[in-house]
C-alpha cells in the first residue's frame, strides 16, 4: 500500500514538473504562445494583435515567440475561449456574445446603458473586470478587455427614423444584442459578423446592430445605404483577450511583469483605435453615398422606454446563476459611473468620435 502511494506521488510529482517545463520553454530556451482571433488579417482589431504580439517579442528581447493566427485559422470565434481553456491556443481574443450564457456577468456589459464610444467603452469593461473579478474567467487569465462603440443600426433599404420602421425587419445580431433588436421589434437573426455582407445581400437579413467601424473593416458600407446611431440608448459588444491559465502560471515572473505592462499600454491603444475606426467607418459609409440618421431626443426616449423589460429581463437571469438583485444594480450603478468618469476623460483629452 505505501508503495503504491510513493509510486503514485511520484508520478503526480514528475507530471508537475514535466508539463510546467514543456509550458514554460522549449529547448532552444524560447517561449513559443500561439494567438487565435477570428478578426480577418487586415482588420484593425488584428493589426493591432499583431502589434502586440511584436511588442511582446521585442522587450523579452526574443526569449517569447508569438505565433499569430488570425481570421479563424486555428480556433473560430466561437470556439476561441475555450481553446484557450483546453490550450489549443495560448492566448485569444473574441467577443463574449459568440458564447451566449458563459458569461453571465460580462453580458450586463452588452446591455442597452448608453455607451457612448469605444474609447469610453473599452475602458470601462477594464474597470468592471478590474473591480467585480467575475466568475466566469477564473479558468484563464486576464491580459485585458476591449468594447467597441455603440451599437448601429445599419440598413440596405429602408431608413429607420422611428420605433415603428423595425417593426418586423430581420437585423443580424448575437447576444444581449439580438436582446436589443427584439425588444425594439425587430426581429433578431443570429448571423455572425462575416456572413453580414453577403447576408444583407442576398436578404437573408434586412438589417444589423453593430458599431460603425464594421462599416469599412468589413466593408459593409458598400452595401448599406442608411444608418441609424441611438447612441443614448447604446449598447456594444464586450471582447476579451485572455491567456490559458496554466501557460501563464508557467511563465517567469519577468515576462509576466512584460505581459502586464504591454497588455496595459494596449487598452489605451485600443480604446484609440475604436474611436478612429468609427470615424473611419462614417466616412466609408459617406464615401459610398451611405446616409446617418440620428434620432431625435423624443424618439430616443421612446427606444429607451421600449428597453426597460429587457433590463428588467437580464436581472432574472442573472438571479437565475446565481447572483442577487443587489449585485444587477451594483454593476449597473458602476457602469453609469465609469461612462460619466471616461466621457470627461475622453472630452478632456479632445479625443474625436463621429456621435457627439
Amino acid at each position: 500500500m505505501n508503495r503504491s502511494i510513493f509510486r503514485t506521488i511520484g508520478v503526480v510529482v514528475f507530471g508537475l514538473v514535466f508539463f510546467s517545463s514543456v509550458y514554460a520553454a522549449q529547448p532552444d530556451g524560447k517561449i513559443r504562445l500561439k494567438y487565435s482571433t477570428y478578426f480577418a488579417v487586415t482588420h484593425s482589431n488584428s493589426v493591432l494583435a499583431a502589434d502586440f504580439c511584436k511588442e511582446i517579442e521585442k522587450r523579452t528581447n526574443g526569449r517569447v515567440e508569438m505565433q499569430f493566427y488570425p481570421g479563424g485559422t486555428l480556433t473560430t470565434a466561437t470556439k476561441i475561449f475555450q481553446g484557450v481553456v483546453s490550450g489549443i491556443s495560448d492566448i485569444g481574443m473574441s467577443n463574449i456574445s459568440y458564447n451566449r450564457g458563459r458569461f453571465p456577468v460580462l453580458e450586463v456589459l452588452d446591455l442597452p446603458l448608453g455607451f457612448p464610444s469605444g474609447y469610453v467603452n473599452t475602458h470601462v469593461v477594464n474597470d468592471f473586470a478590474e473591480k467585480f473579478k467575475p466568475k466566469e474567467l477564473q479558468k484563464v487569465h486576464v491580459l485585458y478587455l476591449h468594447a467597441c462603440g455603440p451599437n448601429v443600426l445599419y440598413t440596405t433599404k429602408k431608413p429607420v427614423r422611428s420605433l415603428e420602421d423595425l417593426q418586423s425587419l430581420k437585423v443580424g445580431s448575437r447576444g444581449r444584442i439580438a436582446d436589443v433588436a427584439k425588444a425594439l421589434g425587430a426581429t433578431p437573426v443570429g448571423t455572425d459578423i462575416a456572413d453580414y455582407y453577403e447576408g444583407m445581400t442576398r436578404g437573408v437579413i434586412d438589417a444589423a446592430f453593430n458599431p460603425m467601424n464594421t462599416l469599412k473593416d468589413w466593408k459593409l458600407g458598400e452595401i448599406v445605404r442608411y444608418a441609424t446611431t441611438p447612441w443614448k440608448v447604446g449598447s456594444m459588444y464586450t471582447f476579451y483577450v485572455v491567456m490559458n491559465q496554466r501557460k501563464w502560471n508557467s511563465l517567469p515572473e519577468d515576462i509576466k511583469t512584460v505581459f502586464n505592462q504591454v497588455s496595459a499600454e494596449w487598452i489605451e491603444k485600443t480604446a484609440h483605435s475604436w474611436n478612429e475606426n468609427e470615424i473611419n467607418g462614417a466616412t466609408f459609409l459617406l464615401k459610398h453615398k451611405g446616409q446617418i440618421i440620428t434620432l431625435q431626443d423624443s424618439e430616443m426616449a421612446r427606444w429607451q422606454k421600449a428597453l426597460e423589460p429587457l433590463l428588467a429581463s437580464a436581472q432574472n437571469d442573472l438571479i437565475s446563476n446565481g447572483y442577487k438583485k443587489a449585485d444587477f444594480e451594483a454593476y449597473v450603478k458602476f457602469i453609469k459611473e465609469r461612462i460619466e468618469f471616461w466621457r470627461a476623460k475622453e472630452k478632456e483629452k479632445g479625443i474625436k468620435t463621429p456621435f457627439y
